[in-house]
């Protein structure tokens, strides 16, 4: 089982004022404070009295408009009317409804001073959670329907949810790309809401770790812990049992919780990944005190009629109780379930049921529901808000009445947004708030509550304080030490490197406006590709929705696309390269960059020289001259001869030969267009070509952001390190155009980002001389003359 462990930062990045949904939705916490039994047996009891007779009054004023009786006729429930008129069916309706109404209410106060007058003030309890939840649900259908007015009235003998600093643990099983996008969604409306320390047990294919542990350590919120387990290890405990579920055997293992979560941990709340948090999960934790006698499975009603037959013909689900139970939402009681026998009492219960049915339909909910059917005392059933199904033929709309009603919403359909419901439209913005939300505003301190020391967090802190921040490079000394959120694989990869160690991975990184040029590199680079994108949560979800509508992009499963979240106010270029090159799964890679497209056929040709260079055993890095046009719409050469027929007429340059003709001018142009064979380049100032190396070759300083000395920087590392640099004699690359980025426009308009960018070659030069000594010099000595 592989066990990792992220602990969130300590306030690391100042997140400003917590921002509101904008969409009515109540976070206030509920702090009710306590009564005396008797003062809440004597309101209760004056309640009793006086509401039937007020209630009285009105029907009988009511029923009497111009000395005409009205009346009652059984129909739906519909929103109130502000006047009453005898002959108008609307007010015949509000008058039903309010009868209604008050009956619930004096039903609700029954029970309650039933309650009061059965039992004494209960003591304050040591354990973890001292309280209740305000949530009626007990199991039985009419706490259910009353689940609604109980669940969101005030009351006055509650106490605080759960206490202050207390974990909350929370499991979720997710496998594959698409499910770890589901996730970061789910856990952005967990962390808007929540007030206590989080803990999250993610079961996790070796996909899905690596992504989410990622973007956790990446991501660095306070009073966060994770922990993973190695779903595929799980695999054999259920791999028994046939299933026609879209989720697979991943759908499965919620049944083995029991097993695969630690032995100390008492109870947790788990979820599925296309949840949607609408309140405080505190909230949800709370109600494990409601709990009972053998009750250890807190579950809400199915709230669709798959498990009473009558969907279409020949209908055949498994055995449930009644309309049965949905395990999207499920409240596990661990320690009483282990004493219980869970896994020999679910698997007894599959096997024999599977002899019938041959396969699961709903994965682990069909077993889960069977289990119940023969034991309903293991179960509490929980007020529907607490898992709102936007499923077909879903019976959803019963379980709110108002937004401050919802507490999770549940997209198991398979048609997820596409879901046909009243409310749909509400719930579908309630999902893209938290899909598009700034998740960098989530990492927020919980005041009051200590938070465990992280090695990493500590040390980010020290480096930031032995800033000056009085300096006024201030801002680009410290982005180098800024933690950016990352989402690696965003989409769908796969991708086997060829058997004979030659395999080329294009390496390059864009920000939103440079989307435009991927599907022009994918048609002219056959090969997989590694691309770190910089974007903001609302921009990775339109990149989304463009790679989705991609034929293109969609048909290609060779690109790994790496999310950089946004933060700050430079393009960190180098981190990009950084981490686009840190996931090339090939032994050599292209580093190039976005706005250039490689000649057609470049793939095979590099493998070949990969193998004439002998790469693999000897410290070179190829050269492919850069070219550039002028021309928005280009006819590309399909070869060198038709490139220099191009570059004569003046309809292609080499590479900014009029505004930087440093950078490439030790490639020898005037060479390379009579070579045949690869020739090699000495290193000069300001060289900044475009180079395939292995993929062991030194990373880029991340000191240099936005405009200026990048690429430089790293071309100098590579020649300290004693690399050759070797021309290909029949590779070629060229730049499109496109507008100025903001990043070279600050630098040529603002005198200190220039006098900045110096300071960080200087001491970027210098550096160099620390590490690599008298062989440096020579950088010195050629900045100076250059």
């Amino acid at each position: 089982m592989s066990r990792k462990y992220y602990e969130g930062g300590r306030g690391l990045h100042a997140p400003g004022r917590e921002t509101a949904l904008g969409l009515g939705i109540a976070t206030s916490e509920r702090m009710l404070g306590i009564c005396r039994g008797r003062r809440k047996f004597l309101a209760a009891s004056l309640t009793l009295l006086c509401i039937p007779a007020i209630t009285w009054l009105y029907l009988f004023a009511g029923n009497f408009e111009d000395g005409k009786p009205v009346s009652l006729s059984p129909l739906e429930s519909q929103p109130h009317s502000p006047r009453y008129t005898a002959s108008s069916q609307r007010e015949r309706e509000s008058l039903e409804v309010r009868v209604r109404e008050v009956e619930e209410e004096n039903r609700a106060l029954r029970r309650q001073l039933s309650l009061a007058q059965g039992r004494a003030p209960a003591p304050r309890r040591g354990n973890h959670s001292k309280t209740y939840s305000m949530e009626e649900g007990t199991g039985d259908s009419e706490n259910l329907r009353a689940g609604i007015v109980a669940g969101n009235s005030s009351e006055c003998g509650q106490q605080p949810a759960v206490e202050k600093c207390e974990t909350i643990h929370v499991a979720i099983v997710c496998a594959g790309y698409n499910a770890s996008r589901d996730v970061v969604t789910l856990v952005k409306s967990v962390l808007f809401h929540r007030r206590n320390p989080l803990h999250f047990h993610l079961i996790a294919d070796s996909i899905a770790e690596q992504i989410l542990a990622t973007l956790f350590q990446t991501w660095m919120v306070p009073a966060v812990r994770v922990d993973f387990y190695n779903a595929d290890e799980l695999k054999s405990e259920v791999s028994w049992i046939p299933n026609k579920h879209y989720s697979g055997i991943y759908g499965l293992m919620k049944l083995v919780l029991t097993k695969t979560l630690p032995a100390n941990l008492e109870r947790v709340i788990v979820l599925d990944t296309d949840i949607t948090f609408a309140t405080d999960i505190a909230e949800l934790w709370a109600v494990f005190h409601k709990f009972k006698g053998q009750q250890v499975l807190g579950l809400v009603e199915n709230q669709s009629d798959w498990y009473l037959g009558n969907l279409w013909k020949n209908h055949r689900p498994w055995p449930a109780l009644g309309r049965g139970y949905n395990t999207g939402v499920i409240l596990l009681l661990l320690d009483k379930l282990r004493k219980m026998k869970w896994e020999q009492m679910w698997r007894l219960t599959a096997e024999r049921e599977l002899m019938g049915m041959l396969s699961t339909s709903l994965a682990d909910q069909d077993i889960f529901n069977a289990v119940i059917k023969q034991n309903p005392f293991l179960v509490y059933q929980l007020p529907c808000f607490w898992n709102v199904q936007l499923s077909d033929h879903t019976r959803s709309e019963q379980c709110y009445r108002d937004v401050s009603d919802l507490k999770v919403i549940h997209w198991n359909s398979p048609k997820k947004l596409r879901v046909k419901n009243k409310h749909v439209e509400f719930f579908r913005n309630l999902y893209l708030t938290f899909l598009e939300y700034d998740g960098n505003l989530l990492r927020r301190e919980l005041f009051g509550c200590p938070s465990e020391a992280d090695v990493n967090s500590e040390n980010l802190q020290k480096q930031l304080s032995e800033l000056d921040e009085d300096d006024l490079c201030y801002e680009f000394r410290r982005e180098r030490f800024t933690v950016h959120r990352t989402h690696l694989y965003f989409l769908h990869y796969e991708y086997e490197p060829a058997s004979d160690n030659t395999d080329v991975t294009l390496v390059a990184q864009l920000s939103m406006d440079r989307l435009q040029m991927l599907e022009a590199i994918c048609k002219h680079w056959e090969g997989p590709v590694s691309l770190a994108l910089y974007l903001s949560d609302a921009e990775a979800q339109q990149f989304l929705r463009y790679a989705q509508g991609s034929e293109v992009l969609m048909s290609r499963h060779n690109v790994a696309y790496h999310v950089v979240y946004k933060e700050g106010q430079f393009y960190p270029v180098n981190l990009l390269r950084n981490v686009a090159m840190k996931h090339v799964g090939t032994p050599y890679m292209f580093l190039s960059d976005i706005d250039f497209l490689p000649m057609y056929g470049l793939y095979e040709y590099l493998r070949k020289s990969v193998i004439q260079l002998d790469l693999a055993n000897t410290k070179k890095a190829m050269i492919v001259p850069a070219f550039e046009t002028l021309r928005y719409r280009l006819s590309f050469p399909k070869s060198k001869a038709e490139l220099l027929s191009m570059l004569d007429m003046g309809t292609l340059f080499t590479f900014r030969y009029h505004v930087w003709t440093k950078g490439h001018a030790p490639t020898n142009f005037a060479k390379w267009r009579t070579a045949t064979t690869p020739y090699r380049v000495e290193w000069e100032a300001d060289f900044e070509p475009y180079v395939v190396v292995r993929r062991d070759c030194p990373e880029y300083d991340r000191r240099f952001v936005g405009f200026g000395w990048n690429k430089v920087a790293h071309i100098m590392e590579l020649d300290a390190q004693e690399y050759e640099f070797i021309v290909l004699p029949n590779a070629y690359m060229i730049h499109m155009p496109h507008a100025p980025s903001f990043d070279i426009t600050k630098f040529r308009s603002n005198k200190q980002y220039r006098i900045c960018l110096k300071t960080l070659k200087e001491e970027f030069q210098q550096d160099m001389s620390r590490r690599y000594g008298f062989a440096a010099l020579k950088y010195l000595t050629a900045e100076n003359n250059s």
